[in-house]
């Protein structure tokens, strides 16, 4: 499971956007389960995205489709990648980024 900062200023209403990008960057209705939000797509058997912390963070757990053909797993990572930025406000660069500084802080 990966942990994503949300960037301030959109972390109001995070379910919600977290609903919209799901379905804006796959194309699919995401199932909502118990505090989180579950779809399945191209070379994903699941991407679950779930709130974190007071709503201050996406915490999103996948599982690959090791059977599905390259071209599918490109679409799928872009259109994944697509999701987090639309999700987090912050781009890949950006998240990279943040996680190396938090993982020296550490």
């Amino acid at each position: 499971m990966q942990e994503y900062s949300i960037k301030r200023g959109l972390t109001k209403d995070l379910d919600q956007r977290i609903v919209a990008e799901l379905r804006n960057c796959f194309g699919v209705e995401p199932e909502k389960t118990a505090n989180s939000y579950r779809i399945r797509f191209g070379a994903l058997k699941k991407l679950e995205a779930t709130p974190g912390a007071g709503g201050k963070t996406l915490r999103v757990n996948t599982e690959s489709d090791t059977a599905a053909s390259d071209e599918v797993i490109i679409d799928t990572n872009k259109r994944f990648r697509k999701f987090l930025d639309a999700a987090t406000g912050f781009s890949t660069k950006e998240r990279v980024k943040r996680a190396k500084s938090v993982a020296e802080g550490e």
